[in-house]
């Protein structure tokens, strides 16, 4: 037998021991429900590619200087589902979603809200365990200020300003924090309110933090960016305006007014939006999501979807029959939880 036939056939051998390898090691990936490639390699986490972000011109910018855009995912209230504040979950959606940003969703007067309960030191502790995991992972992270049937932030304003005063002494060291004031103000609150609740607000959190992020929701339901654009808030950096949407409601003439805010120079942030009705439920509009999604990339803005929960909406991004609370598998995905995982 010729010389080059047996390195031929040692060559094969060698070949066929390796795949057999790679095929037992794939089958026990299976068998144990490894990924076996997962979908967002990290070799470096997030907060350390980035550092300290800053608002520039109408853009979030990293420590170099260069535009970010972060994508994030909102729990649900974290009153009604805190099993979801957790480093699983939130690991799971960092390297399997390529989720940088968790936005921690405290409601102030709903069902055991935090200006309406007795549970504060209970809902801050949730809060505090939250900015623990997502820095811990290398994750921006936002403390909102759920504000809802309160409708005009001011109601509140006394125990808002104490709260972030408290967050911001908290937390005024750490490069990943973002302040978000009033979730969405509602019910014909006029911007000069909001406005001056913001400054009251601001001002506690600068007395501590100088750095990091502040979010300023605007009137109706954090839409009318385009009339704060013409009377913004002065004297303060790193502050952005916030705007939410859902896509089976909210279409060109919304894109319009985030378009003109942002003409004006405007820095906004969607810290909020979803793929179904604006009730949260109804139909999911995945082309009109995809279209919201290229005109937020093309313009450089950040969004965070709403919500990481398995409640009985078209919104959630867990089925209502999941179980689990972190480590989330392709079953247990909602229609909405499977599109915004396949967003890159």
């Amino acid at each position: 037998m010729k010389k080059g036939t047996l390195q031929r056939k040692s060559k094969s051998g060698r070949y066929t021991i390796l795949k057999k390898i790679m095929v037992s090691i794939l089958i026990c990936c299976l068998l144990l429900q490894l990924p076996v490639f997962p979908a967002y390699a990290v070799s470096s986490t997030p907060l350390q590619t980035n550092g300290q972000l800053k608002v520039k011109g109408t853009k979030i910018v990293n420590s170099s200087g260069k535009t970010v855009i972060l994508k994030g995912v909102s729990t649900h209230g974290i009153n009604w589902f805190p099993q979801y504040v957790n480093k699983s979950a939130f690991k799971t959606l960092r390297d399997q979603w390529g989720v940088n940003c968790i936005r921690l969703a405290m409601y102030t007067e709903e069902y055991n809200g935090y200006c309406s309960g007795d549970n504060q030191s209970e809902l801050k502790k949730i809060i505090d365990n939250g900015v623990k995991y997502a820095t811990e992972l290398g994750m921006y992270v936002i403390i909102d200020w759920h504000i809802l049937s309160d409708g005009n932030p001011k109601k509140n304003q006394k125990q808002a300003v104490a709260f972030f005063k408290e967050m911001a002494k908290k937390y005024k060291n750490q490069k990943n924090i973002f302040y978000e004031i009033c979730n969405e103000p509602n019910g014909n609150t006029s911007w000069k309110t909001i406005k001056s609740y913001a400054t009251a607000v601001i001002k506690a959190i600068r007395a501590y933090d100088k750095k990091n992020i502040i979010l300023v929701g605007t009137p109706t339901w954090s839409q009318d960016v385009d009339i704060v654009a013409d009377n913004p808030i002065t004297g303060y950096s790193n502050i952005m305006y916030t705007f939410h949407f859902y896509a089976a409601t909210h279409k060109d003439y919304y894109r319009t007014k985030v378009q003109n805010a942002i003409n004006k120079g405007l820095p906004v942030c969607v810290s909020e939006f979803g793929i179904s009705e604006s009730s949260g439920n109804g139909s999911i509009d995945k082309k009109e999501a995809n279209t919201w999604i290229q005109f937020l990339k093309k313009n450089k803005i950040s969004y965070v979807c709403w919500d990481l929960s398995n409640k009985n909406e078209s919104c959630s991004l867990l089925k209502s029959s999941s179980t689990r609370t972190g480590n989330f598998k392709t079953s247990d995905l909602s229609a909405a939880g499977k599109w915004y995982k396949s967003v890159k």
